[in-house]
């Protein structure tokens, strides 16, 4: 007994301590690597457990802070886009929290060029645009005009007697550019179905269709009903519908091919719930619509089927 008081006794003056009676089998050498092992896997699991909150947080901190550049087609001139399509921004940005900021670009195919590479975060593009940057560089649908379908038209001035196309044969005529789909596209089309011959005329927006004809620089012109009916009274009051295309799925609202599922569900929810409030109401009124609907890239399929090649260079 003095013994084994005197061996406890010396042992703890050199900073030991008695090994104690075996706890839950962890003084047997087997037992011992298991516990060992399943201390490295508390540990492994509680890294992990860091390192996924630090990607969360990480992520979160990103979109709250990264600007969202939303382009929009220039059917119209630069400042009344803005003016149409800044609140519109703000109103999203406000609705998710993000940082949306409006932008176009100088004429159509300038934006065409800017889809092709990318720049937009989000944009809205007409029907045939969105065929062709779904493809590449890949935007994708989030939504399109609710209960509307865009019809191409071609406007002439009221005082101008004619009242079929066949009598536009071997004029020049008036379009926004190239690719603009209902105004150009299926414009062009009808004419050429029909043996028109004529010359095209590109101006750049749908404004300054309006305007060309409203001044008699050409006969016709090509253009839609919402930038018809937007277009300055002034203008408007001077000009007349001649013919009026078939209709087709609207304009599309597409989202880069990056954007996190996330942002593109926050997004889309503000913007078909735009319909819901007194303010986005107001704010989609005065662009002529009423109101967006959630949308996937097959609604384009109609456009698709035209099978339309005009804008391989890109």
């Amino acid at each position: 007994m003095y013994v084994s008081c005197l061996n406890s006794h010396h042992t703890e003056r050199r900073g030991y301590r008695a090994a104690p009676a075996t706890v839950a089998g962890r003084g047997r050498p087997g037992a011992r690597d298991s516990w060992q092992r399943l201390v490295r896997l508390v540990r492994l699991v509680r890294l992990v457990t860091i390192s996924l909150i630090v990607v969360v947080m990480s992520t979160s901190t990103a979109s709250a802070g990264q600007v969202l550049t939303f382009g929009v087609v220039p059917q119209q001139s630069a400042s009344k886009l803005a003016r149409l399509w800044t609140p519109i921004a703000q109103y999203l940005g406000e609705t998710t929290g993000l940082d949306v900021r409006f932008a176009t670009a100088p004429d159509i195919p300038e934006f065409e060029r800017r889809l092709a590479r990318g720049e937009y975060d989000l944009a809205y593009m007409n029907p045939y645009h969105f065929v062709v940057f779904n493809e590449k560089p890949g935007y994708h649908a989030l939504a399109h005009a609710s209960d509307k379908r865009i019809r191409g038209i071609i406007v002439t001035r009221k005082d101008n007697p004619i009242t079929e196309l066949q009598a536009l044969d071997g004029q020049r005529l008036a379009f926004p550019a190239p690719a603009a789909f209902a105004a150009s596209i299926l414009t062009r089309a009808k004419l050429v179905s029909l043996s028109v011959a004529f010359e095209p005329v590109y101006v750049s927006s749908h404004d300054s269709v309006y305007r060309a004809v409203a001044q008699g620089l050409f006969p016709a012109g090509g253009g839609v009903m919402r930038t018809f009916n937007n277009v300055d009274p002034a203008i408007r009051e001077q000009l007349r519908v001649l013919w009026t295309t078939d209709g087709f799925t609207p304009h599309a609202i597409a989202t880069h091919p990056e954007m996190a599922d996330t942002v593109k569900a926050q997004l889309t929810n503000a913007l078909v719930g735009m319909a819901q409030d007194a303010n986005g109401r107001d704010l989609l009124q005065a662009i002529g619509l009423k109101g967006f609907e959630a949308a996937d890239d097959a609604a384009w399929d109609d456009v698709r089927h035209l099978q339309l090649n005009l804008l391989g260079d890109l």
